[in-house]
């Protein structure tokens, strides 16, 4: 009876640490939380693009268009979140980012 609750607990085991490792590479992005109001999407704009490079943003880019704050604070935090290494951490912004499974790239503009 030992013998076979230890084949069970190491098969369990095996499966755990599987499963987790799965999950941990799962690809992740940071996004705005819609319900963020404009200056603090502002800001996460100006502290993410002094950190990494948002050039991507910049009219004529494959990412300006839709030209509005809720996409470029996306755009910008998340060029942050994948820079520092997608930890939960690097997408507070102050509570007003989501970290999400669904890759948000749309037409040319690509969420790295």
């Amino acid at each position: 009876m030992a013998k076979a609750t230890l084949i069970l607990f190491l098969l369990l085991s095996h499966i755990s640490v599987g499963t987790l490792v799965l999950a941990h590479e799962q690809k992740t992005w940071c996004v705005a939380k819609p319900s963020s109001d404009l200056k603090t999407l502002e800001e996460n704009i100006i502290y993410a693009c002094s950190q990494v490079d948002c050039r991507i943003l910049q009219n004529g880019c494959t990412c300006y268009s839709p030209n509005n704050l809720m996409n470029h604070a996306s755009i910008a935090m998340n060029l942050y979140y994948q820079a520092n290494g997608r930890n939960q951490w690097n997408c507070h912004f102050g509570n007003s980012a989501l970290i999400v499974m669904t890759d948000p790239s749309y037409g040319g503009c690509i969420y790295e």
